[in-house]
């Protein structure tokens, strides 16, 4: 049986980005990092973590959480300087 670190090993996402994915999707930090692992792997995949993660800034923007939009804009951030192949328009 594979763990979580496992998963997370092979998706090529850190954990807060991991994080991130799960929090969008409502699902547990494991099938988040298959989930990423998926669309890492897929042609558009950069594109919509990319996008999860902005949505996820912009769900923390609407609640008034700025330690939420920070965290989210850092793993942004990360997730873009680490995955250059894509550059989303924008970066909220």
């Amino acid at each position: 049986m594979l763990s979580l670190e496992d998963i997370m090993g092979m998706c090529e996402c850190t954990e807060d980005e991991i994080e991130a994915i799960a929090m969008h999707e409502s699902v547990p930090d494991a099938i988040a990092a298959e989930l990423a692992s998926y669309l890492i792997h897929s042609p558009d995949g950069v594109p919509r973590i990319s996008r999860i993660i902005i949505e996820d800034i912009e769900i923390a923007r609407s609640k008034g959480n700025p330690q939420q939009v920070q965290k989210l804009k850092e793993v942004l951030m990360h997730f873009i300087a680490t995955h250059p192949d894509y550059s989303p328009q924008e970066t909220a």
